[in-house]
């Protein structure tokens, strides 16, 4: 049964209630009906709402502010959950087989139901217009995101702004940094056909998986030798697939993996010094090859005005010792069709605690985060609100 909002309940509990059930009803990208639907619900108890689905498994939320003109803010949560079995004791632990939120965005989801709750009473000292979208599909290209801009969501909007809890940084800090915080997460699959074979005759084949070998090793050389040392990236050939059997020499090796980027000319440069050397190392060795290389999202850029706002925020909200300045990751994150579209900031909330044991990575079975970082980020998103729909806050 759907819980709706009780009047007796505090906003922390509600908060709380919101994240457990969404955890416990976990959803895959493009697959989120039930999530939608009770996000839908949940925000249909909140007076002065427009409510609508840009997409079938997502929901806009648009508040208009009676305190005069100002400007139009989007703040977005994620609600998709993970192909991941939950190994967890908790009595909300998910009820759907190999579906897991492991990264939070139940979590975000339920800040940002918060959020809308505090902003909707306070609605006639707001100025502008607040956007409230829960997003579809974060963990899996093409993304939501970019659905929910193709789909016209930032048409009008001023600043964007979105959240991650995360685990590396202990409950009770917010961390934010101007330019480039998250990365281009781009992959690539290579086939690499020689002529199979017996394992004993190996001189009879031209050996792929030998080729293979050497083209791993190779392609390290792109970020070691080839990329400015300064400029960050990642390549990683993260699974290589070929062969049957141990006297077998097969016809082909399939590898596939990653190239992490903040740079964008960085980005374009990478897959043609991957295919120079890929062509080098096949033709020596008598191969030929298929390289099929696929850009992913966009770096996360924050912009320096916004990005400074939101420290203020944080310190007028939690206090300067709440505030930390946040490491680049080479992780990628979708929020960056936002910001493509319009100035804004992405940040991450505080959500470990190692005297409770909570510290298991994102992406992990055991994954958890404190509830206490639920209220700061439904704090921060409010200070948010109020500073980044004044014209010129």
């Amino acid at each position: 049964m759907t819980r709706t909002l009780d009047p007796q309940t505090t906003l922390e509990d509600q908060v709380i209630t919101w994240r457990r059930w969404l955890h416990e009803h976990p959803e895959l990208s493009f697959q989120e009906h039930a999530t939608a639907d009770y996000v839908e619900t949940q925000l249909r108890a909140m007076d002065g709402l427009i409510l609508s689905r840009p997409t079938p498994t997502s929901v806009l939320a648009v508040l208009k502010g009676e305190g005069g003109p100002g400007r139009t803010l989007l703040m977005r949560a994620d609600m998709d959950a993970l192909p991941i079995q939950e190994d967890t004791s908790y009595d909300f632990a998910s009820k759907n087989d190999g579906v897991m939120h492991a990264c939070g965005h139940d979590g975000h989801t339920a800040m940002l139901l918060g959020a809308a709750q505090v902003l909707t009473r306070m609605r006639a000292q707001l100025p502008g217009e607040i956007r409230f979208i829960f997003q579809h599909a974060e963990e899996l290209f093409p993304g939501g995101g970019q659905q929910l801009v193709d789909a016209g969501i930032t048409q009008g909007v001023d600043v964007a702004i979105g959240a991650h809890l995360f685990t590396p940084i202990p409950v009770g800090l917010i961390a934010l940094k101007s330019g480039p915080l998250m990365a281009a997460p781009d992959t690539f699959t290579l086939t690499v056909t020689g002529k199979g074979g017996h394992g004993a005759m190996p001189h009879e084949t031209v050996d792929p998986i030998l080729i293979a070998c050497h083209i791993v090793t190779a392609l390290q050389a792109v970020v070691s030798r080839q990329r400015d040392p300064l400029e960050p990236a990642v390549l990683s050939v993260t699974t290589i697939h070929a062969g049957q059997a141990h006297n077998v020499i097969p016809n082909a090796v399939v590898l596939s993996g990653t190239v992490r980027t903040f740079d964008p000319a960085l980005r374009e440069q990478i897959p043609q010094w991957m295919e120079r050397l890929i062509q080098g190392v096949t033709q020596g060795f008598g191969a030929t090859y298929q390289f099929d290389y696929e850009q992913g999202y966009r770096a996360t850029i924050n912009d320096p005005e916004i990005t400074e706002v939101m420290r203020e925020v944080v310190r007028e909200t939690l206090g300067e010792q709440a505030l930390a300045e946040a490491q680049p990751t080479m992780g990628g994150e979708d929020f960056s069709a936002y910001l493509s579209q319009v100035p804004g900031a992405f940040f991450f909330i505080g959500a470990r605690n190692e005297d409770s044991g909570i510290t298991a990575p994102h992406h992990h079975p055991q994954f958890a985060i404190d509830e206490d970082a639920l209220g700061h980020g439904v704090k921060i998103l409010v200070g948010a609100a109020r500073r980044l729909t004044v014209s010129g806050g």
